[in-house]
């Protein structure tokens, strides 16, 4: 990647008044993260802004770590797209099919892949009393179904749209038994791996991280790290880290076909329903959406303390990527800012 961009690189004369206001931001500390925009092999802006830690005075880099929510589900989905290339997984098929012997017999007969990948399972979310009271000891995708694998679908598989976190983790748990691997594992050597994602991961967070940001939440009321939010490791559901540098090798092995052939990215990556939100149409782990009439793919994650966003320009081949180690929803705002400002022809 070409890193002497900036300028009016591609049109980009918006840059100069967009580094005044996030320079602002980030003065008043309303914004702290990174920032990358390239088209294809050529950097646009890559800029990073605050502290990636408060207390010993560290800036945040380009290069930084920072946890990037349910961007994620983007890895998991390419995960499970593999298996199906590889004839292994069928999206029409039950959960059971792969997990046998799944306590709950209504999610094991009657949610399919398709419904755990476009949220329409009925299977909720994890942010529930018995996961926070055990929230450190919750390590592996097992311990999530010993926890919520008696609980039943919260409505007809396939009604409705309703976001599932643990839906996402019953498919990590599909990956595992289809592989013979642990979900960490495979997502190391056939996602990150392959599109030379050398600084995303999901170790565990105690201290073993390093250069990664430290997330810093206002939900509260007052400005406080979130250490008393954070999982023990990242899920197939969201948590892990990444930079904006990886997030741009990560869409251009996609768009290039290094992670799936042509035909199991379009299946991935196409809307397969409006899931109510204003242009925001859900596909495998990725959004299909619209901006001034120019189609984009992407994700966006955000918990206590973290904020992400990713927009791929298919057709123009521009990434945007941005991270921060605050609170939602700044990595989307930022995001918007930019992407309203892209000339994207192709």
């Amino acid at each position: 990647m070409d890193e002497t961009g900036g300028g009016n690189i591609g049109g980009a004369d918006w840059i100069p008044g967009f580094r005044a206001i996030a320079a602002a931001e980030s003065g008043e500390e309303r914004f702290a993260g990174a920032v990358l925009v390239c088209r294809r092999d050529e950097t646009i802006l890559a800029d990073a802004y605050g502290l990636a830690d408060r207390e010993q005075d560290i800036p945040n880099l380009v290069s930084t770590r920072f946890r990037n929510g349910s961007l994620t589900k983007m890895f998991t989905a390419v995960a499970v797209g593999q298996l199906i290339q590889a004839g292994l997984v069928d999206t029409a098929a039950p959960v059971g099919t792969y997990l046998t012997g799944y306590p709950n017999r209504d999610v094991a007969t009657k949610v399919t892949i398709h419904h755990l990948l476009t949220h329409t399972g009925g299977t909720g979310d994890i942010s529930e009393p018995e996961y926070l009271e055990h929230r450190q000891q919750v390590r592996t995708v097992a311990d999530y179904l010993r926890l919520f694998g008696q609980r039943g679908p919260l409505f007809e598989p396939g009604a409705w749209f309703d976001y599932s976190n643990y839906g996402f983790i019953l498919l990590g748990a599909v990956i595992e038994q289809v592989s013979g691997l642990s979900y960490y594992d495979y997502v190391d050597d056939h996602v990150f791996a392959p599109a030379g994602m050398a600084r995303s991961g999901a170790l565990p967070y105690d201290g073993s991280v390093a250069d990664l940001a430290v997330g810093y939440t206002a939900e509260s009321g007052q400005v406080a790290r979130d250490t008393d939010t954070l999982p023990y490791r990242g899920s197939p559901a969201g948590g892990g880290y990444t930079t904006v540098e990886d997030l741009w090798r990560f869409a251009t092995a996609l768009t290039g076909h290094r992670l799936l052939d042509a035909q199991h990215t379009n299946l991935v990556t196409t809307a397969k329903l409006n899931a109510g939100w204003s242009g925001r149409c859900v596909a495998y782990g990725f959004l299909d959406r619209t901006i001034y009439g120019i189609r984009t793919l992407g994700c966006i994650g955000g918990s206590p303390g973290a904020s992400a966003e990713l927009t791929i320009y298919p057709d123009s081949g521009y990434v945007v990527a941005v991270l921060a180690n605050l609170d939602p929803p700044i990595a989307s705002q930022v995001s918007e800012f930019i992407c309203h400002r892209l000339p994207v022809t192709p």
